[in-house]
């Protein structure tokens, strides 16, 4: 692969059986990861949980590429060796969060907007100088209780356009730099509405965006996307179940992003372990889309392998053990071939 060919890199980033490793989280949500498992969030205890990480034997068959926080990118593993060549040398892509976080929005309650676009390309250059081969910006739409045409209805269109427009300028100037950029729309689960509610919000927040990324001339064969699913809302008294949530996610995708996208990566936002597996399954079960579907699971990978952790270095063959399964388990997803059957092979070789 020619390395310089944002379109090749966005192409290996959803290849065939391999997804994407979220392991971008700020300073202050890894804190709150660690204190589930009573360790100290310092510096060297963030680098070693990431070295474990990227260290698993034989991730690269399932992994393609990683999204780092930016401390992380500048860290090195224990050999000494920094991450992002660790992870070039195991064949996987090195990415980088480039955002700076989403914050409450002026004159939309309740809405947040996703900042960082001040010098960005100079960020995105230094990053691409440290091994950075792709990025990744996130917006926040939430989904409030108020029904569409109330004049308080959440998400707003000033939130919808204003995160569109980042997200466009944000890839624009990235693929300037030399970076692939991930695109993260990211219509939050929290709340409780309906799914038919989700999928309206969906479909309204990716046809902004797409609007955007054109208005912002970003050559959509080089871009990555990373949605969520049209999914209930985790407080909603009726949960539509995995097959569903397969079928109303691909007709929402299908009406809305171009096939020139290589693929969609997509986010598990809150989703358990396995029921985020399943969802990416039934999808490549299903078939017919032109577009590679793959995942950029964070919690959903890592949560199993962060409680068999515990932050000791005993426990780091176990951890990787955890994280291997549920990269393989997903990769499976990635090809339809996913068994809810497979899941209790860990168990038996533990």
């Amino acid at each position: 692969m020619n390395t310089n060919d944002l379109a090749s890199i966005a192409r290996a980033m959803v290849a065939s059986g391999r997804g994407i490793l979220a392991a971008d989280e700020s300073t202050g949500t890894i804190e709150k990861r660690f204190k589930g498992i009573s360790v100290e969030c310092t510096e060297e205890n963030r680098r070693a949980y990431r070295d474990m990480l990227f260290s698993t034997k034989g991730l690269g068959e399932f992994v393609s590429g990683v999204i780092l926080y930016d401390e992380t990118l500048r860290q090195k593993s224990a050999g000494g060796t920094p991450f992002a060549a660790l992870l070039a040398h195991n064949g996987i892509l090195p990415g980088i969060k480039v955002d700076a976080g989403a914050k409450d929005m002026a004159f939309c309650p309740g809405e947040k907007i996703t900042e960082g676009l001040d010098g960005l390309a100079a960020r995105c250059a230094e990053y691409v100088k440290l091994g950075a081969k792709f990025a990744k910006w996130r917006a926040v739409i939430t989904v409030g209780s108020a029904g569409p045409g109330s004049a308080r209805a959440v998400p707003s269109m000033a939130c919808i356009a204003a995160n569109a427009h980042a997200l466009a300028r944000y890839a624009a100037i990235c693929q300037a730099a030399g970076l692939v950029p991930i695109v993260e729309p990211e219509v939050l689960m929290d709340g409780d509405h309906s799914i038919d509610r989700c999928e309206e919000v969906s479909e309204w927040t990716l046809r902004e965006t797409f609007a955007a990324l054109a208005s912002q001339r970003v050559v959509l064969e080089h871009t990555v996307l990373k949605p969520s699913m049209v999914i209930s809302g985790k407080d909603c008294a009726k949960q539509a179940g995995i097959q569903e949530v397969a079928v109303r996610t691909l007709q929402t995708l299908k009406r809305t992003v171009p096939a020139a996208v290589p693929g969609i990566a997509f986010l598990s936002g809150g989703q358990s372990d396995e029921l985020a597996t399943g969802h990416l399954d039934a999808m490549n079960r299903i078939g017919g889309a032109p577009w590679a579907l793959t995942f950029s699971y964070g919690r959903a990978l890592q949560q199993p392998a962060l409680k068999a952790w515990k932050g000791s270095d005993a426990n780091v063959a176990n951890a990787q053990r955890a994280l291997h399964h549920r990269a393989r388990m997903n990769a499976l997803a990635t090809l339809g071939q996913y068994r809810a059957a497979l899941e209790k092979e860990l168990i038996r070789s533990a």
